[in-house]
């Protein structure tokens, strides 16, 4: 899949909900090292927007800067983490964590992967592009995405979800492009750091279930932050 993968729920229970806004909470934290000030830390304004996205309270989310800021003194230390593998049928996977304790989190990583295969550092990243994502929906009808992705700075686009275009960038200019696309009539949904499949792998739909249900169950454990699988559409 070229986005991140999304687990797909019609409706969000409360536990659900609140695992989404944890999750959240963690990237605040860390993205918060850097400074307090989304205006000046471009990954935390990223993040920030993300969890008004989602409806975090706002009490929630400014105690997540203050911890991350170290202006609390419940300090948590996060450490990013990434494992690579494959789900059933060899679709390629690459799990990004963010942990206060990685024995937990590598102990956790070998028992959901047993349907699968856990694999060493660089086993499935070389079949992946690391770039900037951005998920964005036109203001107007007639807005021409690859037009726009010319002038915002974009390195590539493809169709998405609901009308939505991916608008893909390089690293560094992530933060860029996604300041840039309001105003050429695009509003960003989402925007991160993440991996594109260079060979997604095309399976049958009894197949797909089984990765789509391993899938699932890494994106539920509480240490995950992205799941990014090498799944065609």
């Amino acid at each position: 899949m070229g986005a991140q993968w999304k687990v797909k729920h019609k409706e969000i229970a409360a536990n659900a909900k609140g695992r989404i806004f944890g999750k959240l909470a963690k990237e605040i934290i860390v993205a918060a090292r850097n400074g307090a000030d989304p205006d000046m830390n471009p990954r935390l304004r990223l993040a920030v927007e993300q969890a008004k996205k989602a409806s975090m309270p706002k009490e929630t989310l400014d105690r997540a800067i203050k911890k991350g800021a170290g202006l609390l003194d419940a300090g948590v230390n996060y450490e990013k983490v990434t494992y690579e593998g494959f789900a059933p049928h060899q679709v390629p996977v690459i799990v990004e964590c963010l942990t206060d304790n990685v024995n937990r989190t590598i102990s956790s990583m070998r028992v959901l992967f047993r349907k699968g295969q856990l694999g060493a550092a660089g086993s499935v990243s070389w079949d992946f592009d690391h770039l900037g994502m951005i998920e964005a929906t036109p203001d107007v009808v007639g807005c021409d995405p690859e037009e726009v992705a010319i002038e915002v700075g974009a390195q590539d686009l493809e169709p998405g979800e609901e009308g939505a275009t991916l608008f893909y960038t390089d690293l560094t200019d992530l933060d860029a492009v996604s300041r840039a696309l309001p105003a050429h009539g695009f509003t960003v949904q989402s925007a991160q750091l993440g991996y594109r499949p260079k060979n997604p792998v095309a399976i049958g739909e009894a197949e797909r279930a089984e990765v789509e249900a391993f899938l699932d169950s890494i994106d539920a454990d509480d240490d995950v932050q992205h799941v990014f699988a090498g799944l065609a559409e």
